[in-house]
Protein backbone atom coordinates (compact mmCIF):
# COMPACT_ATOMS: atom_id res chain seq x y z
CA UNK A 1 0.00 0.00 0.00
CA UNK A 2 2.84 2.40 0.87
CA UNK A 3 4.50 1.68 -2.48
CA UNK A 4 1.27 2.55 -4.31
CA UNK A 5 1.01 5.86 -2.43
CA UNK A 6 4.58 6.72 -3.28
CA UNK A 7 3.89 5.97 -6.93
CA UNK A 8 0.75 8.09 -6.93
CA UNK A 9 2.75 11.07 -5.67
CA UNK A 10 4.70 10.95 -8.91
CA UNK A 11 3.56 12.86 -12.02
CA UNK A 12 4.57 9.89 -14.17
CA UNK A 13 2.00 7.74 -12.40
CA UNK A 14 -0.75 10.29 -13.16
CA UNK A 15 0.37 10.44 -16.79
CA UNK A 16 0.25 6.66 -17.06
CA UNK A 17 -3.23 6.63 -15.51
CA UNK A 18 -4.39 9.18 -18.09
CA UNK A 19 -2.81 7.34 -20.99
CA UNK A 20 -4.45 4.09 -19.86
CA UNK A 21 -7.93 5.61 -20.30
CA UNK A 22 -7.19 7.64 -23.44
CA UNK A 23 -9.89 7.48 -26.11
CA UNK A 24 -8.43 8.20 -29.60
CA UNK A 25 -11.90 8.33 -31.17
CA UNK A 26 -13.10 10.97 -28.72
CA UNK A 27 -9.78 12.79 -29.01
CA UNK A 28 -10.43 13.41 -32.72
CA UNK A 29 -13.73 15.10 -31.89
CA UNK A 30 -12.23 17.11 -29.02
CA UNK A 31 -9.36 18.36 -31.19
CA UNK A 32 -12.01 20.20 -33.19
CA UNK A 33 -14.14 21.21 -30.21
CA UNK A 34 -11.19 22.84 -28.46
CA UNK A 35 -9.98 24.58 -31.63
CA UNK A 36 -6.54 22.98 -31.93
CA UNK A 37 -6.18 23.46 -35.69
CA UNK A 38 -3.74 25.74 -37.49
CA UNK A 39 -4.43 29.39 -36.72
CA UNK A 40 -6.97 28.57 -33.99
CA UNK A 41 -6.65 29.65 -30.36
CA UNK A 42 -5.38 26.25 -29.16
CA UNK A 43 -3.23 25.41 -32.16
CA UNK A 44 -1.15 22.29 -31.59
CA UNK A 45 -2.77 21.19 -28.33
CA UNK A 46 -2.84 17.39 -27.97
CA UNK A 47 -5.91 15.74 -26.45
CA UNK A 48 -6.20 12.21 -25.13
CA UNK A 49 -10.00 12.12 -25.36
CA UNK A 50 -10.69 11.92 -21.60
CA UNK A 51 -13.79 13.56 -20.13
CA UNK A 52 -13.34 15.96 -17.21
CA UNK A 53 -15.10 13.75 -14.60
CA UNK A 54 -12.60 10.97 -15.30
CA UNK A 55 -9.64 13.36 -14.92
CA UNK A 56 -11.19 14.60 -11.67
CA UNK A 57 -11.51 11.00 -10.45
CA UNK A 58 -7.81 10.31 -11.07
CA UNK A 59 -6.88 13.52 -9.22
CA UNK A 60 -9.28 12.75 -6.37
CA UNK A 61 -7.58 9.41 -5.71
CA UNK A 62 -4.11 10.96 -5.64
CA UNK A 63 -2.61 12.20 -2.36
CA UNK A 64 -0.79 15.50 -1.96
CA UNK A 65 1.84 16.08 -4.63
CA UNK A 66 4.84 18.46 -4.43
CA UNK A 67 5.08 21.42 -6.80
CA UNK A 68 7.89 19.96 -8.96
CA UNK A 69 5.69 16.95 -9.79
CA UNK A 70 2.66 19.16 -10.50
CA UNK A 71 4.92 21.26 -12.72
CA UNK A 72 5.65 18.20 -14.85
CA UNK A 73 1.92 17.77 -15.47
CA UNK A 74 1.36 21.46 -16.20
CA UNK A 75 4.28 21.39 -18.66
CA UNK A 76 2.88 18.34 -20.46
CA UNK A 77 1.91 18.41 -24.14
CA UNK A 78 -1.30 16.63 -23.17
CA UNK A 79 -4.32 18.82 -22.47
CA UNK A 80 -5.72 16.44 -19.85
CA UNK A 81 -2.38 16.23 -18.02
CA UNK A 82 -2.31 20.02 -17.68
CA UNK A 83 -5.90 19.88 -16.45
CA UNK A 84 -4.88 17.27 -13.86
CA UNK A 85 -2.03 19.53 -12.70
CA UNK A 86 -4.31 22.51 -12.17
CA UNK A 87 -6.97 20.34 -10.52
CA UNK A 88 -4.32 19.09 -8.09
CA UNK A 89 -3.71 22.73 -7.13
CA UNK A 90 -7.45 23.18 -6.55
CA UNK A 91 -7.60 20.07 -4.41
CA UNK A 92 -4.56 21.04 -2.33
CA UNK A 93 -5.75 24.63 -1.92
CA UNK A 94 -9.14 23.51 -0.60
CA UNK A 95 -7.57 21.04 1.82
CA UNK A 96 -4.94 23.44 3.12
CA UNK A 97 -5.35 24.89 6.61
CA UNK A 98 -2.22 27.03 6.33
CA UNK A 99 -2.32 30.59 4.99
CA UNK A 100 1.32 30.24 3.98
CA UNK A 101 0.58 27.14 1.93
CA UNK A 102 -2.47 28.78 0.31
CA UNK A 103 -0.31 31.73 -0.72
CA UNK A 104 2.28 29.36 -2.18
CA UNK A 105 -0.40 27.57 -4.23
CA UNK A 106 -1.86 30.91 -5.35
CA UNK A 107 1.58 32.12 -6.47
CA UNK A 108 2.37 28.82 -8.19
CA UNK A 109 -0.89 28.98 -10.13
CA UNK A 110 -0.21 32.56 -11.23
CA UNK A 111 3.31 31.64 -12.30
CA UNK A 112 1.80 28.99 -14.58
CA UNK A 113 -1.33 30.91 -15.63
CA UNK A 114 -0.36 30.98 -19.33
CA UNK A 115 -0.21 27.19 -19.33
CA UNK A 116 -3.93 27.02 -18.51
CA UNK A 117 -4.16 27.49 -22.24
CA UNK A 118 -7.72 26.62 -23.07
CA UNK A 119 -11.04 27.83 -21.74
CA UNK A 120 -11.84 24.65 -19.81
CA UNK A 121 -8.48 24.68 -17.99
CA UNK A 122 -9.22 28.23 -16.89
CA UNK A 123 -12.90 27.86 -16.08
CA UNK A 124 -12.79 24.79 -13.85
CA UNK A 125 -9.77 25.84 -11.80
CA UNK A 126 -9.15 29.60 -11.45
CA UNK A 127 -12.28 30.23 -9.38
CA UNK A 128 -11.19 27.71 -6.75
CA UNK A 129 -7.61 28.89 -6.33
CA UNK A 130 -7.27 32.51 -7.44
CA UNK A 131 -10.89 33.28 -6.59
CA UNK A 132 -10.92 31.68 -3.15
CA UNK A 133 -7.61 33.26 -2.21
CA UNK A 134 -8.66 36.75 -3.29
CA UNK A 135 -12.02 36.36 -1.58
CA UNK A 136 -10.10 36.45 1.70
CA UNK A 137 -7.36 38.83 0.53
CA UNK A 138 -9.15 41.76 -1.09
CA UNK A 139 -6.00 43.87 -0.87
CA UNK A 140 -4.42 41.61 -3.52
CA UNK A 141 -7.18 41.87 -6.13
CA UNK A 142 -5.09 44.28 -8.19
CA UNK A 143 -3.53 41.17 -9.71
CA UNK A 144 -6.76 40.62 -11.66
CA UNK A 145 -6.46 44.02 -13.30
CA UNK A 146 -2.85 43.26 -14.24
CA UNK A 147 -3.97 39.96 -15.77
CA UNK A 148 -6.72 41.79 -17.67
CA UNK A 149 -4.04 44.01 -19.24
CA UNK A 150 -1.87 41.03 -20.20
CA UNK A 151 -1.10 40.24 -23.81
CA UNK A 152 -2.14 36.63 -23.13
CA UNK A 153 -5.71 35.50 -23.80
CA UNK A 154 -5.73 32.92 -20.99
CA UNK A 155 -4.49 35.34 -18.33
CA UNK A 156 -7.17 37.77 -19.49
CA UNK A 157 -9.84 35.09 -19.21
CA UNK A 158 -8.61 34.16 -15.73
CA UNK A 159 -9.03 37.79 -14.66
CA UNK A 160 -12.78 37.85 -15.35
CA UNK A 161 -13.77 34.22 -14.67
CA UNK A 162 -12.09 34.36 -11.25
CA UNK A 163 -14.72 36.92 -10.19
CA UNK A 164 -17.38 34.19 -10.29
CA UNK A 165 -16.24 33.41 -6.73
CA UNK A 166 -16.88 37.01 -5.65
CA UNK A 167 -20.29 37.04 -7.35
CA UNK A 168 -21.25 33.94 -5.41
CA UNK A 169 -20.68 36.03 -2.26
CA UNK A 170 -22.60 39.02 -3.69
CA UNK A 171 -19.49 41.05 -4.40
CA UNK A 172 -19.96 42.60 -7.84
CA UNK A 173 -17.61 45.59 -8.06
CA UNK A 174 -14.63 43.75 -9.54
CA UNK A 175 -16.76 41.89 -12.08
CA UNK A 176 -18.33 45.12 -13.30
CA UNK A 177 -15.03 47.03 -13.39
CA UNK A 178 -13.19 44.25 -15.23
CA UNK A 179 -16.11 43.78 -17.61
CA UNK A 180 -15.87 47.45 -18.50
CA UNK A 181 -12.10 47.17 -19.02
CA UNK A 182 -12.50 44.10 -21.23
CA UNK A 183 -15.67 45.17 -23.02
CA UNK A 184 -13.98 45.85 -26.36
CA UNK A 185 -11.70 42.83 -26.38
CA UNK A 186 -11.35 41.38 -29.87
CA UNK A 187 -11.65 37.68 -29.05
CA UNK A 188 -14.97 35.83 -28.98
CA UNK A 189 -13.82 33.75 -25.99
CA UNK A 190 -13.57 36.95 -23.97
CA UNK A 191 -16.94 38.20 -25.23
CA UNK A 192 -18.46 34.97 -23.90
CA UNK A 193 -16.59 35.09 -20.58
CA UNK A 194 -17.56 38.71 -19.86
CA UNK A 195 -21.19 38.04 -20.82
CA UNK A 196 -21.25 34.93 -18.64
CA UNK A 197 -19.99 36.82 -15.57
CA UNK A 198 -22.43 39.69 -16.16
CA UNK A 199 -25.25 37.15 -16.36
CA UNK A 200 -24.13 35.66 -13.03
CA UNK A 201 -24.25 39.15 -11.47
CA UNK A 202 -27.81 39.54 -12.75
CA UNK A 203 -28.86 36.22 -11.24
CA UNK A 204 -27.81 37.51 -7.82
CA UNK A 205 -28.98 41.10 -8.23
CA UNK A 206 -30.71 42.43 -11.35
CA UNK A 207 -30.15 46.12 -10.59
CA UNK A 208 -26.33 46.38 -11.06
CA UNK A 209 -26.56 44.39 -14.30
CA UNK A 210 -29.34 46.61 -15.68
CA UNK A 211 -27.36 49.72 -14.73
CA UNK A 212 -24.32 48.33 -16.56
CA UNK A 213 -26.38 47.44 -19.63
CA UNK A 214 -28.09 50.82 -19.77
CA UNK A 215 -24.64 52.39 -19.93
CA UNK A 216 -23.02 49.99 -22.40
CA UNK A 217 -25.56 47.90 -24.33
CA UNK A 218 -25.36 49.97 -27.51
CA UNK A 219 -21.62 49.41 -27.91
CA UNK A 220 -21.18 45.96 -26.36
CA UNK A 221 -20.21 43.00 -28.55
CA UNK A 222 -23.45 41.22 -29.45
CA UNK A 223 -22.17 37.92 -28.03
CA UNK A 224 -21.44 39.53 -24.66
CA UNK A 225 -24.87 41.13 -24.60
CA UNK A 226 -26.69 37.94 -25.56
CA UNK A 227 -24.95 36.01 -22.80
CA UNK A 228 -25.66 38.74 -20.23
CA UNK A 229 -29.41 38.91 -20.93
CA UNK A 230 -30.11 35.21 -21.42
CA UNK A 231 -32.38 35.11 -18.36
CA UNK A 232 -34.32 38.27 -19.27
CA UNK A 233 -37.85 38.26 -20.67
CA UNK A 234 -38.28 38.42 -24.48
CA UNK A 235 -39.36 42.05 -24.16
CA UNK A 236 -36.30 42.98 -22.09
CA UNK A 237 -33.99 41.17 -24.48
CA UNK A 238 -35.51 43.00 -27.43
CA UNK A 239 -35.03 46.33 -25.68
CA UNK A 240 -31.35 45.76 -24.95
CA UNK A 241 -30.55 44.17 -28.30
CA UNK A 242 -31.93 47.19 -30.16
CA UNK A 243 -29.12 49.60 -31.09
Amino acid sequence: MLLNCEKMMNAEFILQELLSVANPEKAKFLQGFFKTGKGQYAEGDVLLGIVVPLVRDIVRKSPKMPFPEIQILIDSEYHEARLAGFLLLVKQFKKSKSETEKKEIFDFYLKNARKANNWDLVDVTCRDVIGLYLLEHEESRGVLYRLAESDNLWEQRISIVTTWTFIKHRQFDDTLALSENLLHHKHDLMHKAVGWMLREVGKKDREPLVDFLEKHHKVMPRTTLRYAIEHFSPEERAYFMAK
